[in-house]
């Protein structure tokens, strides 16, 4: 497994991939703190660091990088691999869906896994989204708009939400 680390508006962005899969990533620059986003069990035992334009990891750092510069689809496409209940598999495959600049509410993601009454659980699942960015977890918000949470900080997150919707606008 190789992490590296790249530099972008919001800061030190981390990404751990293996065999061309993103495993965990996050605005951090130590490598443990990426980790520590997978379940004790996932974590592996070695990880060799890389430059972020290493070709192990930059199908990711390049992704990231296009998705600063404005091409907000960039991420899409990377493959990620998420090790989570059924229904954690189910909410994050659904924040996939969710388009830069059309938040949903706890409440609006809890309803499109089809589990309304869930919003605590939808909630939970965007708190431990091991692979953000490549899963946009910040594009939920409580019912109220108001931000919540995220693991990456409030400021993070409101810069990401504030470059979705201006290039979206």
């Amino acid at each position: 497994m190789q992490i590296a680390t790249l530099i972008t508006p919001d800061g030190p962005f981390t990404v751990l991939v293996e065999a061309g899969v993103v495993l965990a990533s996050g605005w951090h620059p130590e490598a443990d703190q990426i980790l520590h986003r997978l379940r004790p069990e996932d974590r592996p035992p070695t990880v060799a660091a890389v430059p972020p334009t290493d070709i192990s990891v930059s199908f990711a750092t390049d992704a990231v990088g296009a998705y600063y510069d404005g091409d907000l689809a960039a991420v899409n496409a990377i493959p990620v691999q998420q090790l989570g209940t059924e229904l954690q598999l189910a909410g994050w495959a659904r924040l996939r869906q969710i388009r830069p600049g059309t938040p949903l509410s706890y409440t609006g993601f809890a309803a499109s896994l089809g589990r309304p009454g869930a919003v605590r659980a939808a909630a939970n699942i965007c708190a431990h989204n091991p692979t953000a960015l490549f899963v946009p977890c910040h594009r939920v918000l409580r019912s109220d708009g108001s931000l919540g949470g995220f693991a990456w900080g409030l400021d993070v997150k409101r810069s990401l939400l504030a470059r979705e919707a201006t290039s979206v606008a």
